[in-house]
């Protein structure tokens, strides 16, 4: 089953993960040097639901905002 909302289809996101070393300029440091980047994965917020369809009930996933949306109808 793939880590998606069933609803509108919000699956992960690519992002960087950026490790900083260094004593800020405001701090009276040189500034923050990038020493490090790695690929890291942005998960939506993913909630099981029982859900009203077609007259039965069956369980999704569906993400938070669609949950706020009112996209969907509890069972």
């Amino acid at each position: 089953m793939a880590f998606k909302c069933d609803i509108c289809g919000k699956g992960p996101r690519a992002g960087s993960r950026i490790v900083r070393h260094g004593l800020e300029k405001r701090k009276g440091g040189i500034g923050l040097h990038t020493t490090a980047v790695t690929k890291r994965r942005f998960l939506p917020n993913l909630q099981t639901v029982r859900v009203q369809e077609n007259g039965g009930v069956r369980t999704r996933r569906v993400c938070s905002g669609c949950l706020k949306a009112g996209k969907i109808v509890k069972a």
